[in-house]
This record gives structure tokens, sequence and C-alpha cells, in this order.
């Protein structure tokens, strides 16, 4: 795949990761600072991540959390990435982002995905027959997208919703929603910040199968990466080690709040080699804007897609903060070399 020839539209996927030390509120408030400077950095949009039953995630009532942001804000769009549908009915997620959707016009993504987005005693707890919703994917998908219709007459009605403007994307891991993005004619974004293996494969099957529809009419992807930028590889490296210690903590199932960082040692270095890991940071840019954004600028040249979307688990709030203005700029000169 080629680069695009348009400028590559760069956003956030935010988990409102908690810190240890920190409360949920502090963690709340943090995600809101931090969606306003990436409105002002020109970042297109700030997903929120659905997550249960871990505690170093507070990201689980995504759709309260998405108007805490768009309230904040004032031009980004604020969305789900993702809503995972099969957690929930189609008519209250329908109903949730209609009224999103009407209090902040034109600002609101409805990203939906089809993993748990938790455990799965967790997943069963949320919603008994959540299983059977897997497999009606892309049924539930379409009677989301219904419920946005003109459907007067009907038994059973998303009123709020009705006639709401709310794009809808699919979200994926593997290769099984490329199928249901494509033929239904719908953006796809890719997990590729932690799942990377299906990344390739997928975009082909998407552009490959892709329906023109009254959504799109040729295909839009988006690719996610993790991004940890400093003034210094080295300092961007000792900032990593708490994503590395969160992600040791995902892998063994000890899942703890976001450690403070410090040196990066060889035991980080050995880490990091162990195949597992280099599973999960395949596309894990970590250093100075020089060298993130080579690693961004090769990746968009090679996966060709529209947009990418960062995830950002860093540590304290100040340098989150710093990373996201060194990679807008690192944007900034990898568009300048795009001709419209």
């Amino acid at each position: 795949m080629s680069q695009s020839s348009s400028p590559i539209a760069y956003s956030i996927l935010e988990l409102a990761t908690v810190s240890q030390g920190s409360t949920i509120k502090d963690t709340f408030d943090n995600s809101l600072k931090f969606a306003q400077r990436a409105e002002q950095l020109g970042f297109k949009r700030f997903w929120l991540a659905e997550h249960h039953n871990m505690k170093s995630i507070a990201s689980s009532a995504t759709p309260v959390l998405i108007g805490h942001i768009a309230g904040g804000t004032e031009t980004i769009r604020v969305g789900s990435g993702g809503v995972m549908l099969p957690n929930h009915s189609p008519l209250v997620v329908a109903e949730q982002f209609g009224t999103l959707g009407s209090l902040y016009p034109n600002r609101i993504d409805l990203g939906l995905g089809r993993a748990p987005g938790t455990d799965q005693v967790t997943a069963a707890a949320i919603r008994s027959d959540r299983m059977e919703s897997v497999y009606k994917f892309p049924d539930e998908v379409a009677a989301v997208m219904n419920y946005f219709n003109d459907n007067e007459g009907a038994r059973v009605r998303a009123t709020v919703a009705e006639g709401v403007d709310v794009p809808v994307y699919i979200l994926g891991s593997s290769t099984d929603s490329a199928h249901v993005a494509a033929q239904m004619g719908l953006p796809y974004a890719f997990a590729s910040h932690f799942a990377p293996t299906h990344l390739f494969e997928a975009l082909e099957i998407y552009h490959r199968e892709f329906q023109p529809s009254q959504f799109l009419d040729k295909p839009y992807t988006i690719a996610g990466i993790n991004v940890i930028a400093a003034e210094t590889d080295e300092a961007a490296k000792r900032l990593s080690t708490s994503m590395i210690r969160m992600m040791l903590g995902v892998m063994t199932n000890n899942i703890d709040y976001l450690q403070a960082p410090e040196e990066f040692t060889s035991e980080f270095e050995d880490l990091l080699a162990n195949p597992s890991f280099q599973r999960m940071t395949k596309y894990a840019f970590i250093g100075s804007q020089e060298t993130v954004q080579n690693q961004t600028a090769d990746f968009i040249e090679r996966t060709a897609v529209n947009e990418v979307i960062i995830g950002s688990n860093i540590y304290d709030p100040y340098a989150r903060i710093r990373s996201i203005e060194i990679f807008a700029e690192a944007m900034n000169s990898i568009n300048e070399g795009c001709t419209v």
C-alpha cells in the first residue's frame, strides 16, 4: 500500500487510565485537560474506550464520559472507541448517542466493537445473552443505525436519535469486523496499538470487499498506534516504563494502577525482547520528535490509512500533554509533504 496524497488526520484514543496516587475524579479532570489541549493542537477526534472491572481504567460509563469531554471542548469530535455493542441493547445505545448528538451537534462519533472490554465473568454480569449477541453483531449494528432513521409508526422507537447525525464506525482487532465494515459501507478502525497481528490482512479485506453506501463512497481507515514522545529518545524511554509495567500487568493478570516512570534498565530491555511484548508493542513509537515522526511516517506509508489514532499511557499528565504536542508537530511535518 502507498501513502494517501491527502493529509493524514490524527486523533486520540483515551482509556482514562488511573495513575497510582490519583483519584477517579483526578483522572476525569486530567482527561478533560488532555482533550482541551488536543483540540488546540488540531487533533480530529477524542475517542473513549469501554472497559470494565479494571481498577486502572475509568472509562467504564463511556457515554457519560463522552458527554463530560464534549461539554468541556468546542470543536474536536468526541466519541466511542468504542462501545462494545454485545454488552448493550441497540435501543439504549441509540438513545444514549442520539442524546449526545443533540447536545453536541456534528461532534459525536459512535464507534462499535464486538469484544467484551473485560473478562468473561464480568461480561456475563453485564449482559447474560452476550455470546448470542456477539454472533448477531452485524444485525445489532444495523439495528442501532435504524433507530437514527425516521421510524414513525414503529412500535419501538428511539425518538431522541431519529434524524440526529452520529456517524458509525466499525472497530476491530481481527479480520471479522473488516468484513462487516466493508459490506455495510462504514469507516473501519483497527486496534493495531495492541493487536497488530492481522492489521494488513484486515485492511486488505476491507478495501477489497468495500461496498459504497450512503455513508461513504470509498473506504476510510483508521489505525491505532501507541506514542510516547519527549525531548529526547532517552527521556521518552524512561516515560515508557510506566506503559511497559502496565502491559506486564495485563499479560500476567495482575492489573494495577499506572505506575510512575523509572530508569530504563536492562530489565525493561529484556521485557521488550519477549515475543509477547514484541507483538503488543510492534506499533509503539517511543522517542524524540524525529524518532516518532520517522516511525509514524513509515507506518502511514505502509498501511495507507486515512487517519492514525494514538494511545498514550504516560503517568504524569503534563508529560502526556507534552507528548501530544510533539506528536502534533511530527504530524504537521509529515503532512507538509502531502499534496492534496
